[in-house]
């Protein structure tokens, strides 16, 4: 590659000619010129919703019959999808395993840089299968520039497995687009700093992946209308909102929904399952752990 003719770079490598004098202006010029930049990133993840949604009914239909969803990517990309699957339980109530990362480095990657790792085009895929990655579950691979050696291979291994690939990137027509299935290509332009794809590029990708993981778990059952009916109230804050969430969906005043949650061993999923067909604790907690947590389809099988 020629580095002199910025024609033959990734976009994501590429100087941006807004932002050439941005280590001679003041603060507010830079904090400015940052704003401004960041205000494309939302238009140009709309631009590829069709793709969101096609990987998103894939990710659900594996998920329906016993699948797993992976993330996996180097440096930023790896941090966020570390990110991403680490929030799913607290806010979801699904179980570690159902939603997991893989960073190149491993997880000390995660707060200290460990960039040789990307160059292993093999070391993905060798990543996957000491998780046990299988035919049945989903990769995501998160790469920025969209040519990372470890992710393109971890890609490729999950393609050969026979299982569902998304691509998320910001450069389109990248190996990793020729690797994966679905290819969700949101186009930021170039950096404020030149490569450093934390900026626009991390943004773009924390917004996909938002989409592809929320949206997944509302489709399979884990939110009742917009409410977090499968929260783990594991401190002060989250209990007084499963008392609200179980307020909302029962219509009951606040000292029977702080009563009903502690009925339920504080676990507002079997206290809505209890209310909703008069059963002990024990009978809810086996429908949800049959109905792998899910409060509706847990609710049914006990009125039947």
């Amino acid at each position: 590659m020629n580095s002199e003719n910025p024609d033959l770079l990734p976009i994501t490598e590429q100087e941006n000619l807004n932002t050439t004098h941005l280590s001679s202006l003041p603060t507010r010029e830079i904090v400015r010129l940052m704003n401004h930049e960041d205000r494309s990133v939302a238009s140009a993840v709309g631009l590829v919703v069709p793709e969101i949604v096609k990987a998103v009914d894939g990710i659900v239909s594996r998920l329906q019959n016993g699948g797993r969803l992976f993330y996996i990517g180097t440096g930023t990309s790896g941090r966020l999808g570390v990110l991403d699957a680490a929030e799913c339980p607290p806010t979801f109530g699904v179980s570690p395993d159902l939603v997991q990362a893989i960073i190149a480095g491993g997880y000390e990657a995660c707060y200290r840089a460990v960039e040789a790792s990307e160059d292993d085009a093999d070391a993905g895929g060798t990543d996957l299968q000491a998780r046990g990655f299988a035919a049945q579950d989903v990769l995501v691979g998160i790469a920025a520039s969209g040519r990372t050696p470890y992710t393109v291979g971890a890609v490729n291994y999950a393609r050969q497995c026979g299982a569902f690939t998304i691509a998320i990137t910001c450069v389109p027509y990248s190996p990793i687009t020729d690797a994966a299935e679905v290819s969700i290509v949101p186009v930021v332009g170039p950096e404020v700093i030149a490569g450093s794809t934390r900026l626009k590029a991390g943004t773009a990708q924390k917004l996909v992946l938002n989409m592809l993981s929320t949206a997944t778990l509302v489709r399979l059952g884990y939110v009742s209308g917009n409410r977090m009916t499968n929260v783990l109230p594991r401190n002060s804050k989250l209990r007084a909102r499963a008392i609200r969430i179980i307020m909302a969906e029962s219509g009951l005043d606040e000292e029977s929904a702080r009563a009903a949650l502690d009925k339920s061993g504080d676990d507002p999923r079997a206290a809505l399952v209890m209310m909703r067909t008069g059963s002990s604790i024990e009978e809810a907690k086996a429908a949800l752990e049959a109905a792998n947590g899910v409060i509706e389809r847990a609710t049914l099988m006990l009125r039947k």
